[in-house]
């Protein structure tokens, strides 16, 4: 395989190991966060089996600022709760740390007592995280960042009683809460599961039904957390307060796990979360997501970056190659639905239990379709500055900028029937001189007829269609149509002619020889367009019109012009011309055939439509 052909694979590979590389660092860590949180997380029905009864406002009013607060607060709160033997909540869960014991041993009795009489009452725990050295069995050894320092339990009586829960959630790097912890393990204990999987637990224990699996975990025991509810769905405006002056009616807790957590700014216990990130989250109304979701059993299990990456590589390595010299449209296209499919397929693998990067493909796919298009624009300008300064020199400007104009499609064989104007003109004796002549001063003559020849066509908007030796052919109202194309080819005729008489000059001083010039001109109907073979094309014109216009300028004198009588009708009162009737005979032309020689323009040439 060759250079070129290396050339697509290698920038491909290239730009895979260098996307897959970025995805790899987690640069795409916060964006991917943004945009996976809008599409994953939305609001749901509620079960209606969760109330969240709030340490508010309205609380702090009433019973006086939280750090004064007796421990028979929630004493009193946990026994309205089951004050109606019939209506009692089937959990409560308590989401305030009790650790150790009070300067007030009544108030932590009264508390104890009342979380004894049913055994419903579902107590916080919490860890302290840190780092430690750890040493391995082989004698090595790490640093966990992620170690368990410390565990507070409410004291041991209120422990004895009641079923304690760990309330850690640990915040995503990014600072927004979107994963939950099911347990953790505390040094030298058990291990000690999470508040609100112990209220679940309740919960199905008092209804008789069997519990859903636990959701699947990483090695640290944390899982991904799909919220059910915005901030402040789960919160119906029922205080503390509220309570404790019974003006809650008991049946509006029966059955259901009965929260009671700080929902007041000051207590500084909101977060902000996945569903919304401008707009903190209480952490109550955040244990009564997660059992919400422990409760539908709807859990979902992040696929694992290493195959996301392997993905992501193959990915970017196969659309570069399909990006590569593609059009703007289908490139266009192409990187939408990709897009778009990315998305719905993170949507229905969602919905199945699965989490993919939202980002990462859509990113590779944005970067390469972005990078393929200017790439592409920017060699496509070059290749047209280059195509342009190279046949510039050789072919007429307006069939460059047609060619660059229609593109790759206007390079194929083919051709068009276009009413043209045909001018050939030639040297004569040139054969004779170039024998008398050293090779190094034809090729000067030669170049200076040339030089002249073409700046007369270009000067009147001609196209020089090529060189054959000394002859040159030029042709008029292609490959663009063009006004007055007839007069023009004409008017180049004479400007050549007149050009003829200072180049013989020059060379009869350099020399000793001059040159003179046969030219015909004819106008018709002529097949124009790319004509040869497909590894060796001209654009020219081809047919009698053309033919004629040969044989006219091969019978003209040196210095005269050669036209026939459509070019004179088509110009009457514009030239001035003497018929020479039927006396010159042109190969492959019938008897009668009319030639007029130029004898020069008017003076005011006035065109008729």
């Amino acid at each position: 395989m060759n250079r070129k052909k290396l050339k697509r694979p290698l920038a491909a590979l290239a730009a895979a190991l260098l996307l897959t590389g970025v995805a790899a660092t987690g640069l795409l860590y916060g964006a991917d966060n943004i945009l996976s949180d809008q599409l994953y997380q939305s609001p749901k029905a509620l079960s209606g089996d969760i109330v969240v009864i709030g340490i508010d406002q309205q609380a702090l009013e009433d019973i006086g600022p939280y750090q004064t607060w007796s421990r028979d607060v929630m004493a009193r709160a946990i026994e309205a709760l089951n004050a109606d033997e019939d209506s009692r909540p089937a959990a409560i869960g308590i989401d305030v740390l009790y650790v150790g014991s009070s300067s007030e041993p009544d108030t932590d009795a009264w508390l104890t007592e009342a979380a004894s009489q049913y055994g419903n009452v579902v107590t916080a725990a919490a860890a302290t995280f840190g780092s430690q050295l750890v040493t391995q069995n082989d004698g090595s050894f790490y640093m966990d960042d992620f170690t368990v320092l410390a565990y507070d339990e409410p004291f041991d009586a209120l422990k004895a009683v009641t079923t304690p829960g760990h309330i850690n959630a640990m915040f995503d790097s990014d600072g927004i809460m979107r994963h939950m912890m099911l347990y953790i393990d505390p040094p030298e204990q058990e291990r000690a599961y999470s508040f609100a999987w112990e209220l679940y637990q309740k919960w199905t224990d008092f209804h008789g039904i069997s519990p859903n699996a636990q959701p699947i975990t990483d090695v640290k025991g944390r899982w991904y957390l799909p919220f059910s509810a915005m901030p402040g769905d789960y919160y119906d405006g029922v205080s503390i307060s509220n309570l404790l002056a019974g003006e809650v009616p008991t049946d509006y807790f029966a059955g259901k796990i009965v929260l009671i957590g700080p929902y007041a700014a000051g207590l500084q216990d909101a977060y902000p979360t996945a569903i919304e990130h401008a707009q903190n989250m209480y952490g109550v109304e955040i244990q009564a997501n997660t059992i919400e979701t422990m409760m539908v059993g709807a859990y979902k299990s992040e696929i694992s970056d290493s195959l996301q990456l392997v993905v992501l590589f193959l990915f970017s390595f196969l659309c570069l190659l399909w990006f590569w010299n593609r059009k703007l449209l289908p490139a266009t296209v192409a990187w939408l639905l990709v897009c778009a499919a990315w998305i719905g397929l993170c949507l229905i693998l969602y919905f199945s239990g699965h989490i993919l990067h939202v980002l990462w493909i859509p990113f590779a796919a944005t970067v390469l379709y972005l990078v393929t298009v200017a790439f592409n624009y920017i060699r496509a300008t070059m290749e047209k500055r280059r195509i342009s300064n190279t046949f510039r020199r050789y072919v007429a400007p307006e069939i460059v900028t047609e060619l660059l104009r229609e593109g790759t499609d206007s390079l194929g064989l083919g051709g068009k029937l276009t009413d043209i104007a045909v001018l050939f003109v030639d040297i004569r004796g040139f054969t004779t001189m170039s024998e008398l002549l050293t090779p190094p001063q034809v090729v000067e003559i030669l170049n200076e007829y040339l030089t002249l020849t073409t700046k007369c066509i270009m000067n009147n908007h001609g196209t020089l269609d090529k060189f054959v030796g000394d002859c040159t052919m030029a042709l008029w109202n292609a490959p663009l149509p063009q006004q007055d194309y007839i007069y023009n080819a004409v008017k180049t005729a004479c400007d050549m002619v007149e050009g003829s008489k200072a180049l013989s000059a020059q060379l009869q001083e350099q020399f000793g020889r001059t040159v003179s010039f046969g030219i015909g001109v004819n106008c018709g109907p002529a097949v124009v367009g790319n004509i040869g073979a497909e590894m060796r094309m001209d654009f020219t014109a081809i047919g009698d019109t053309v033919n004629t216009a040969a044989r006219l300028e091969a019978n003209a004198p040196g210095g005269q012009i050669y036209i026939s009588r459509a070019v004179a009708d088509a110009l009457e009162g514009r030239i001035r011309v003497t018929s020479l009737g039927d006396s010159i005979r042109l190969k492959g032309k019938a008897e009668g055939f009319e030639i007029l020689r130029v004898d020069g323009l008017m003076e005011h040439p006035l065109r008729v439509e």
